[in-house]
């Protein structure tokens, strides 16, 4: 766009950039530069507010943006004329709006990013159908609304260029806006999830084209000649840069490695070519931001530069400018001009119509394609998603004088309900958690009667910090050669946030149905990919890799829900500390801590939290060079049987030695249960209880113990011995004698009054006192801890309140 409404026709007053200072007598509202940063702040608060205050509707940023943008404009403040003039003046839109156009650039080179050329040509047939007629009947039913709006409310427009901007408008699917929408809801890696996305990317694309169409018919010059070179040269544009850009950029990937920062020269070359194809695409007569798409679009996606060029960018274009856009777009909507029963009567007929199209298009074709009804429906509904791109088609339209200002207003609005309405919708028809039925879900815990059955473990890890203890940890977790062995699930733990990148993760996510593992690659530009390919090479063990890309607070779902699907037997998750050179521990973020806590209190299948100091050192060690020491220490009760279980496993590789520390109370007399009095200052001392439950655990630990001492018999690098202990002192006396050990296995919970006199006021009650312990300052130790809870169908009300 050139200018605002409110400006155009008018000359701009010159302003000033930069005042001379409150104490020399300017106002710095009558100065462009503080005046431009008055309206940025302003616009990021009110923008970011409404995003915290909607976040629990779970609804993409872009509604907070526009109806940010729609209460500072002349809708709601801006019908104080003192605002409006003061913080908006006519004099300033000229240099907000370039502002505006700027970020709108950049971010349209984001956009560029974030589709894969190479995804489209592997679209599917059903996606294609879907895509194709969630286009085609939305951009008929448009044409037909604008001979109604035309007749009346914009008799005195351009037709043809109206015609095709309407039906650009109610066609368009916000490509981005669905990819966030769909990741909210979970269904990004469901075959819905792939077909929308691919759906959207091909309607995507499809919608620029005739976006470019309705720009070159609505030029001042009404020539069709003139419509056709703009249109030509457009084209002629794309074929050159399909041509000549490509090679460059691979050019500079080559000299860009992994892990390595990549050259400002190469940033900078490739920044200043986005705003010369702007230029070029402006120049040519069509919007500049058609050649910073085009630029992002040929950024090839697989190196490590597409990563580089959206850390530069994005944050600065998507936190400042953009909001400018919104901003802009509200000072131009302006709900009074909807006026009367036959506006508001239009406003409906435009919200029906662009629902109408969209999802009835789609459904039919879905369920033509054979998609199941749930499912179509909830593709109708998310194919019906606008956002940003709406507002720029909206915008363009709106300052090439096709939409005059109640037409803007009522397709603003439109598009504003269609996507408000998307996750409920959504979230109403379509629940995939209701189709888990794991009736032959049976083994939940390590602890089973055959352990020749196959152990399925789900690893959890935030980055490349936890790989080489994960592996190493996995390494002894397979045992002996066995019949069925071991299968791992690896998955790596991203937050989704609101920023282009996390949507380029999703694109890696995506490829060939294995998330951040691209089998056609094996240049080793990813570590992580390398570092389980290699270990499920020499280990023989089944890995399978898999991200969770969702936000923190709903992490937790995503590992139970996987867990669940894949049958696991045990999750590991990271503690939400790591070490440090000094040997401390510190916080790595608070986020985690409550994602495990959370975990622990869902998980279908038993929980493993591993405190890592580095288990095995800081590369991944094979399996003939395996040499630790594995200490589990036993207080008795549920989760100390499944650690000691899950030990006993560790046990049977060749490189492991296994001691096991059983705690008991030294001889006294009599044989009731017993506990920790609160003046006793630690002492273990005996009281009456009914023992009738502790005594049936009891016996369970009993048999447990008396089995362990069988394969002791038989294999002699399992060792027990018994402690006798008579307060807590005396306990983290001979904690500490274990202090050597490379692993400890503790369960979380332990049962009995020993474990009751360790009971102390923690930062991590997800530990339990024996794992607190050990993470803790007060044990001297370099040893990685695995705290282990055992899977129970029966949920205990203290869980609850323990991880609360």
């Amino acid at each position: 766009m050139v200018s605002s409404n409110a400006t155009s026709g008018h000359a701009c007053p010159s302003i000033k950039p930069t005042s001379n200072g409150v104490f020399q007598g300017d106002n710095p509202l009558d100065f462009a530069l503080p005046l431009a940063i008055l309206q940025i702040c302003l616009v990021v608060v009110v923008t970011r507010g409404l995003a915290f205050l909607l976040r629990p509707l779970r609804q993409p940023r872009v509604i907070a943006e526009i109806i940010g943008g729609i209460l500072l404009g002349p809708s709601a403040l801006g019908r104080s004329k003192v605002y409006l003039q003061a913080v908006f003046p006519t004099r300033s839109l000229t240099v907000l709006d370039t502002l505006a156009n700027i970020g709108l650039i950049f971010f349209l080179f984001l956009a560029g990013l974030e589709l894969d050329p190479k995804s489209l040509g592997r679209t599917g047939k059903k996606a294609l159908a879907i895509a194709m007629a969630g286009i085609s009947l939305p951009f008929a039913m448009g044409i037909g609304t604008s001979f109604i709006l035309r007749l009346a409310i914009s008799k005195d427009v351009n037709s043809t260029a109206f015609l095709v901007f309407m039906g650009v408008a109610l066609s368009i699917t916000a490509f981005p806006v669905l990819a966030r929408i769909l990741a909210e809801l979970k269904l990004l890696t469901t075959d819905i999830g792939r077909m929308a996305m691919s759906a959207a990317a091909v309607n995507d694309v499809a919608a620029w084209i005739l976006l470019a169409l309705a720009i070159s018919l609505s030029g001042s010059n009404s020539s069709p000649i003139i419509s056709f070179w703009v249109f030509l040269s457009g084209f002629i544009f794309v074929i050159c840069s399909i041509l000549i850009v490509p090679p460059i950029f691979k050019w500079m990937t080559k000299w860009c490695q992994e892990g390595e920062p990549v050259e400002e020269m190469y940033v900078c070359a490739t920044l200043a070519a986005v705003l010369a194809a702007g230029f070029v695409t402006d120049a040519i007569g069509i919007h500049a931001m058609f050649g910073a798409f085009v630029i992002g679009i040929l950024v090839p996606k697989e190196a490590p530069f597409a990563g580089a060029l959206v850390e530069k960018v994005e944050d600065i274009v998507s936190g400042l400018f953009l909001p400018l856009y919104f901003v802009s777009s509200g000072l131009k909507t302006n709900v009074a001009t909807i006026q009367g029963l036959q506006s508001w009567g239009l406003l409906v007929l435009v919200i029906f119509t662009a629902c109408f199209g969209k999802i009835v298009g789609t459904f039919v074709v879905s369920i033509l394609c054979k998609v199941p009804l749930r499912e179509s429906l909830a593709m109708a509904f998310l194919m019906n998603t606008k956002g940003l791109v709406e507002l720029i088609v909206l915008n363009i339209g709106k300052d090439r004088k096709v939409l005059n200002d109640e037409t803007f207003s009522i397709m603003v609005l439109m598009a504003l309900f269609t996507t408000f309405i998307t996750t409920p919708l959504v979230t109403a028809v379509y629940k995939p958690a209701r189709r888990v039925k794991m009736a032959d879900y049976k083994y939940r815990t390590v602890e089973r009667r055959s352990s020749n059955t196959k152990l399925r473990i789900l690893a959890c890890f935030h980055g490349s910090r936890n790989i080489s203890s994960i592996i190493n940890l996995l390494e002894v977790s397979r045992g002996v050669e066995k019949a069925e062995g071991l299968c791992v699930y690896a998955m790596h733990l991203m937050e989704l946030s609101e920023r282009t990148s996390a949507i380029l993760m999703v694109h890696k996510a995506r490829k060939n149905g294995l998330p951040f593992w691209n089998r056609g690659q094996r240049s080793g530009s990813n570590l992580v990919v390398v570092a389980f390919d290699a270990f499920q090479q020499l280990s023989r063990v089944s890995v399978r890799p898999m991200t969770a890309i969702s936000s923190m607070a709903d992490m937790h779902e995503d590992i139970c829900t996987t867990a669940e699907r894949k049958r696991a037997a045990m999750i590991i998750l990271p503690f939400h500390k790591h070490q440090r050179l000094d040997g401390s521990l510190e916080t790595t973020r608070t986020d985690f801590q409550l994602v495990n806590r959370r975990v622990l209190g869902d998980a279908p299948c038993s929980v493993g939290i591993l405190v890592d100091r580095r288990f095995g050192g800081t590369t991944q060690v094979s399996a003939s060079n395996v040499s630790y020491v594995i200490t589990v220490l036993f207080f008795g009760g549920r989760d100390d049987r499944e650690a000691l279980a899950y030990g006993a496993r560790m046990a049977e590789h060749p490189g492991v030695s296994l001691k096991v520390f059983r705690f008991l109370v030294k001889p006294e007399a009599g044989g009731e249960i017993s506990r920790v009095k609160p003046e006793a200052g630690g002492e273990i001392s005996r009281v009456d209880m009914d023992g009738s439950s502790s005594t049936r655990l009891g016996s369970l630990d009993e048999d447990f113990i008396s089995e362990l001492k069988q394969k002791m018999s038989k294999d002699d690098s399992v060792k027990l011995e018994e402690k006798f202990v008579g307060n807590a002192a005396e306990t983290i006396d001979a904690i500490h004698e274990a202090r050597h050990s490379n692993l400890f296995l503790v369960g979380r919970l332990p049962d009995g009054e020993i474990a009751l006199a360790l009971r102390s006021s923690s930062d991590s009650p997800e530990l339990g006192p024996v794992g607190g312990l050990l993470a803790s300052s007060d044990i001297s130790t370099t040893a990685s801890v695995l705290v282990v809870k055992q899977y129970s169908s029966q949920v205990s009300l203290d869980l609850a309140l323990q991880i609360g």
